[in-house]
């Protein structure tokens, strides 16, 4: 009894330590191998394992600390989709209008169009075609998000702003993407030298998921599906460089705006969802 006890204290605390330890227990031994320091053949597939750190961490500490009910609560949400025919359509639509108008930037700066073909083609995996949806789904929307903004953003957002509240998930938010610039292609070509950039761009999607959130009165399916899907357009080879910067930078301008036209209290016309 001792056990939950703590856990019903400290709640968050030990959602974040979870969190951490769950996905990095997949990735460190993966930043090892790529840096010499590990000879073990490890398949770097189970890459995508990580992502369902906060999802875990998520499901011990609510079965800890309000069991079922909780649970219960927490599956509402993460199946909530009556949130109106515009959000649905922001969710699930506005990744691909900004998808477009990246790709119209790369044709304007290199001459080409992305070759779509290669939004099907993930890291380390065969190529999976359209099948590469329901792994962007599951893992980077899903597996991420019932943690994230299904977890901790409610409960932070019960005695903070959502402008508080979003600068602390946000922070370790970042820190949980560390480990990828060790042994992730897609990151470590990027290089060091793009973190601060990098971690304005993680802030900024912070403020903008907890927009979707509190918009959709707590919505995790939607929160996860527009994660899902930006992530697929915006990490795949189909864009290379000029695509994700482009993408990253309307988040960054969305993280500024969201702010200023909602407010700090809420980042919604919605009183913020908590828990």
């Amino acid at each position: 009894m001792k056990g939950p006890g703590i856990f019903t204290r400290h709640p968050m605390i030990f959602f974040f330590i979870l969190a951490l330890a769950f996905s990095w227990a997949v990735e460190l031994p993966l930043v090892a191998a790529q840096q010499g320091w590990l000879e073990a053949p490890i398949p770097f597939a189970v890459h995508y394992l990580a992502a369902f750190g906060p999802m875990l961490a998520a499901l011990l500490v609510t079965a800890l600390t309000t069991g079922t009910d909780g649970l219960r609560e927490l599956w509402g949400r993460v199946t909530k989709w009556r949130v109106g025919w515009g959000w649905f359509l922001v969710s699930t639509l506005s990744p691909a209008v900004l998808f477009a108008l990246a790709a119209l930037v790369m044709r304007l700066i290199a001459g080409r169009w992305p070759d779509l073909r290669l939004l099907g083609q993930a890291n380390y995996l065969p190529y999976l075609g359209l099948g590469v949806l329901p792994l962007w789904l599951a893992t980077f929307g899903f597996g991420e998000e019932i943690g994230w903004r299904g977890f901790a953003l409610p409960r932070l957002q019960k005695t903070r702003t959502a402008a508080s509240a979003t600068l602390i998930l946000g922070l370790m938010w970042m820190l949980w993407h560390m480990p990828a610039f060790f042994y992730l292609d897609t990151y470590r070509n990027m290089g060091l030298w793009v973190l601060p950039g990098f971690m304005v761009g993680v802030l900024c999607g912070a403020v903008v998921f907890t927009w979707l959130y509190n918009s959709t009165g707590g919505s995790i399916l939607m929160v996860a599906l527009w994660h899902g899907i930006f992530d697929l357009l915006s990490a795949s080879a189909a864009g290379q460089d000029i695509i994700p910067i482009a993408m990253s930078a309307a988040v960054i301008v969305a993280g500024l705006v969201i702010p200023r036209a909602y407010g700090l209290e809420n980042f919604s016309r919605l009183e913020r969802h908590a828990l």
